[in-house]
């Protein structure tokens, strides 16, 4: 792992990768082309960012629920 980057931002990384390869192999041979890839690229680290921001705010607020929950019990 770089030093500059973030264990968040390698796993970033990582999955974006992962979906942009994902993509790109189902991506009919006509089709390929630099802007495609480019858009593809593009696409797959916003989709991951996107994806990994809900699942931590949902993650969180369901954990902050089950604290709540929790300081009314003995």
């Amino acid at each position: 792992m770089d030093n500059q980057q973030t264990v968040l931002e390698e796993i970033i990384g990582d999955v974006a990768t992962d979906l942009y390869n994902k993509w790109s192999a189902a991506l009919p041979e006509e089709e390929r082309n630099q802007q495609a890839f480019s858009a593809m690229s593009k696409n797959a680290h916003e989709t991951t960012v996107f994806v990994i921001q809900n699942f931590m705010k949902r993650f969180n607020d369901a954990a902050e629920e089950l604290k709540g929950n929790d300081t009314g019990q003995a």
